[in-house]
């Protein structure tokens, strides 16, 4: 297994309120992208990330899905808890999308609109659903998925860590092949450019260090208005 991962603040954006974490002895992958006033979407996504990684470190012989679920529910308690106690992250709040690879599979944990991908062969596989309005408006046949892209609600969450007492988490297993690429990515990526665009920059890529940047420069080219981060994780065997 190879991997590579950035975080980039983008063209429009003052501050980065994307986190990322990579913990290879755990085989865990996560990006979560914040929102929120001064700093506070950097807080939250960085709670969010550190939550999970510290339960996936202590959960003991649970199960993995169980440690995921605890982990984002964690999350979304300490979030919420200072954004009620800290005025200066009131409202504060968090995307999650966290992988574990583990025998031949993926499992994830996955509240808002990052996304988790498998790229295999000229195919890319969503593995999450956004958590969003206009998700909700495809879902019911009121929007198509090119209007979506410029509807002017198109961040509007649904869902997200921090933002209520407690929340839903969409726990997702998949099977993986040899030669597979997992991708993780926030919105400021997906936004941007197509999923089939992504793809033939991933399967163009010599690796997952080139991947990354590849997929970086693309956003960047079409405007960087959010900021993007991106995992890239090859199965080699």
């Amino acid at each position: 297994m190879r991997w590579s991962q950035a975080t980039e603040v983008g063209l429009v954006r003052k501050r980065n309120e994307d986190s990322i974490c990579v913990v290879p002895d755990l085989s865990l992958f996560v990006v979560a992208d914040g929102m929120g006033g001064h700093l506070a979407g950097e807080v939250a996504s960085r709670m969010a990330v550190e939550s999970v990684a510290d339960q996936l470190r202590s959960g003991g012989a649970e199960q993995i899905e169980n440690k995921l679920l605890n982990g984002a529910r964690a999350a979304n308690s300490k979030v919420f808890d200072v954004s009620r106690n800290d005025n200066s992250c009131r409202g504060m709040g968090t995307t999650l999308t966290a992988a574990v690879i583990s025998d031949k599979e993926v499992i994830l944990a996955h509240v808002g609109d990052s996304r988790a991908y498998i790229i295999r062969d000229d195919k890319i596989l969503p593995l999450t659903e956004d958590h969003s309005l206009v998700q909700e408006l495809i879902r019911k046949g009121g929007l198509t998925r090119e209007q979506a892209r410029d509807h002017p609600n198109r961040n509007v969450l649904t869902r997200a860590l921090g933002t209520d007492p407690t929340v839903e988490v969409d726990l997702i297993r998949a099977r993986l092949e040899k030669d597979d690429t997992i991708l993780l990515c926030s919105d400021g990526l997906n936004g941007l450019v197509e999923d089939n665009e992504i793809m033939r920059l991933v399967r163009m890529a010599a690796g997952p260090d080139e991947a990354v940047r590849n997929l970086i420069s693309e956003a960047l080219s079409r405007g960087g208005n959010d900021n993007i981060s991106v995992i890239v994780v090859e199965i080699d065997d």
